[in-house]
């Protein structure tokens, strides 16, 4: 019985990863050639992977670091062969490049891609992406003080509100609030 669960659950997991696989095939093969030029095309133009370049001199210097941390007396010989092997693995860099034109095809119609290049390629495209950050960290201080001002405005009018009705409600209450005897 429980061999019988098990083979069953087994053949679901293969049928659902065989369907899986066909469906992703099927969907890459849907992706022309100039619909992945576009992407390639888009991508480029707003530098969407250059943030990864430096992956593989940063996992450089690390490995080179823990190396020659455990074998100094080497240390050429790391630095050599981690230099050499890294330039060997820079080539799979385009493989970065074709995963994410694919990403981007699936994401975007190829007249989306072909827009969205000609935009970032275009002056006030490339003023964009070069001004862009620093427009968007003054954006978050104005918007930082901008919600100080209201935070602080809100709590002083507020305040003065409450102030002001619970002033009169406290007039009103001893107004009409029985008058205590004397003794």
């Amino acid at each position: 019985m429980i061999s019988t669960n098990r083979l069953r659950r087994f053949s679901v997991m293969v049928a659902a990863s065989a369907f899986a696989a066909v469906a992703f095939s099927a969907q890459a093969q849907e992706i022309s050639e100039s619909h992945l030029k576009a992407a390639h095309a888009a991508i480029a133009a707003i530098h969407a992977t250059d943030s990864f370049d430096m992956i593989l001199p940063q996992a450089a210097a690390a490995l080179k670091g823990q190396l020659i941390q455990q074998n100094p007396d080497i240390q050429e010989l790391i630095t050599q062969t981690v230099d050499e092997k890294s330039l060997e693995l820079a080539a799979r860099r385009a493989d970065l490049e074709k995963e994410s034109a694919l990403v981007y095809a699936r994401a975007f119609s190829e007249k989306e891609l072909t827009d969205i290049a000609a935009f970032y390629e275009s002056e006030a495209g490339k003023k964009l992406i070069e001004s862009g950050p620093i427009a968007t960290r003054e954006l978050v201080k104005a918007a930082d003080i901008w919600q100080n001002g209201i935070a602080r405005d809100l709590a002083q009018q507020v305040g003065e509100k409450l102030k002001i009705v619970a002033g009169a409600a406290a007039t009103a209450e001893g107004a009409t609030a029985p008058v205590a005897p004397k003794n």
